[in-house]
């Protein structure tokens, strides 16, 4: 992320994330449903290793907790945020990388065999968009996950009051029209009214 939008995720308005995005039974029920559905694609042959770029206090990767054996990594720019996971002992330390999707060096190319993203990709900028998505592609080896608003144009949302933070657009498109070594094995959609969730759109990949 540009230095803008770290300042503003890692500041009080990231504080205030996390007092709204705790890891609570409702938050953790509705994310065990969302991703039991996007594994049965791939069952029984699950990924050993999975990533969660933005993972925040780790709501996601408690779920995966329940629902695999894979060894868990973690980038969050945070670092509140990224403690609790470790406190909560969601991932290891040694897993636990505090930097943004712009910068994964630490992490060698098909390092891990799924990464994903949960409402990260609509927080970087259009123009930026690419810098991330092309460290999550290097360091994937077999699978990347993307649950993203959706929109079929680009565009930019209010957020909270705030502008410049939330930009829609169709994330499946853009992964497939800019990495054709990747391929697409299913996606979804998460109603709010039937699972709590918020309007999410899933998509899960196969890279070649």
């Amino acid at each position: 992320m540009t230095n803008k939008n770290l300042e503003f995720w890692t500041g009080e308005f990231g504080h205030e994330y996390i007092k709204r995005n705790l890891a609570e039974q409702t938050n953790l029920r509705s994310r065990f449903f969302l991703w039991s559905e996007i594994l049965r694609t791939i069952q029984p042959a699950l990924p050993k290793s999975i990533l969660e770029v933005g993972c925040n206090v780790g709501i996601n990767l408690r779920v995966l907790k329940m629902l695999t054996d894979a060894e868990l990594y973690a980038v969050e720019p945070f670092l509140e945020a990224l403690e609790v996971c470790v406190k909560d002992k969601v991932i290891e330390d040694h897993n636990a990388f505090n930097t943004s999707a712009y910068d994964m060096s630490m992490l060698d190319d098909r390092k891990v065999e799924m990464v994903f993203t949960s409402g990260v990709l609509i927080h970087i900028p259009p123009n930026d968009l690419k810098k991330a998505t092309d460290n999550i592609v290097r360091i994937a080896n077999k699978y990347i996950v993307c649950v993203e608003y959706f929109s079929d144009k680009e565009e930019e949302i209010q957020y909270r009051g705030y502008q410049d933070v939330l930009f829609k657009r169709d994330f499946g498109s853009f992964y497939l029209d800019n990495y054709p070594e990747l391929s697409l094995r299913n996606y979804g959609f998460a109603w709010k009214k039937a699972t709590g969730l918020d309007n999410l759109t899933w998509w899960l990949f196969e890279k070649k």
